[in-house]
């Protein structure tokens, strides 16, 4: 696999560790944009927030999401909002092939709920947030996907599995059935 694999889904849809699977799998680099933005700042992601607030947040994700999308090779896991800026979508597209890992906000939030890194779940009801955000944003989850891939309750070697066979498939949209 010598394109980019690049990972978009909302908070605890499992990114980062089917990011790492892959790139295992495929002998590439991993990077996760949270991460390169932690290491570059040396604070962390609710640091920034609370300092620059998320407008700020976004310009550094912006800057960062570019240069990682000039690389060659390489497995990428995007934050849940990067997708929200029409640059970083056409870059991501650009970049290689887009994989929207697909959950329920009812899913989401049994893998996250006691994260608190999370500055947009610092809600009253954070439930509520993820429906909002999952509302907000999966249209552009769909516009950049080449593959939607439903992660529910599997393993993630399952997913893994399934996510192999369809980059491994032609070029273009497929919905995969991860219920198998």
């Amino acid at each position: 696999m010598k394109e980019n694999i690049i990972l978009v889904g909302l908070m605890g849809a499992g990114k980062s560790t089917l990011g790492r699977q892959l790139a295992k799998r495929y002998h590439m680099d991993f990077y996760d944009s949270d991460k390169v933005i932690e290491d570059r700042t040396g604070v962390s992601i609710p640091t920034i927030f609370e300092i620059e607030g998320e407008a700020g947040f976004r310009e550094r994700e912006e800057q960062i999401i570019h240069e990682l999308c000039q690389m060659r090779g390489i497995v990428l896991a995007t934050g849940g909002g990067s997708i929200l800026r029409e640059t970083n979508r056409k870059a991501l597209k650009a970049a290689g092939r887009v994989i929207y890992l697909k959950a329920s906000a009812e899913q989401l939030y049994s893998r996250i709920r006691n994260d608190k890194n999370r500055p947009l779940m610092q809600t009253e009801n954070p439930l509520h947030t993820l429906r909002q955000l999952l509302q907000a944003r999966e249209p552009y989850y769909m516009e950049v996907a080449d593959i939607v891939m439903p992660t529910s309750k599997q393993r993630v070697s399952h997913i893994v599995h399934l996510v192999s066979q369809q980059l491994n498939q032609s070029t273009g949209t497929h919905h995969a059935n991860a219920a198998s």
